[in-house]
């Protein structure tokens, strides 16, 4: 079932107070970062070392970035911070779908309002 079928059922508190409970479960903004983590195994080159008979380095980890069409960006994380970068992420898509979410609702809000002042409005020329 579709959200915006199951948000027009909805009285309007309950369409508020939902909105304020995902408003109040955000991560904080400073802990958010848009990208992808990526896990590589590497080779330097040396043919003296082992990576030139395929036991390669790593786990290096690169974070990546898409800039537009076609640009990318990045670098590479310390072993150290791939824990902190993932969660950083994950809140990233957390708050980019809370937010998908309260703008469903403000629709719906902002819908029942017109159709209030169609109402009045049709009311005073009757």
């Amino acid at each position: 079932m579709k959200a915006s079928s199951t948000l027009k059922r909805l009285p309007e508190l309950a369409l508020r107070q939902r909105r304020q409970g995902l408003a109040q479960q955000l991560p904080p903004v400073t802990e958010t970062l848009r990208g992808s983590l990526v896990e590589r195994y590497v080779t330097c080159g040396n043919p003296a070392c082992k990576c030139a008979k395929g036991e390669r380095h790593g786990p290096l980890w690169y974070l990546t970035v898409t800039l537009g069409r076609g640009r990318t960006t990045g670098g590479i994380v310390p072993s150290e911070k791939v824990d902190q970068v993932r969660g950083w992420i994950e809140n990233y898509h957390k708050i980019k779908d809370h937010l998908e979410k309260i703008s469903e609702i403000n629709r719906e809000l902002l819908r029942r309002q017109r159709e209030q002042q169609r109402k009045h409005q049709r009311a005073k020329k009757g």
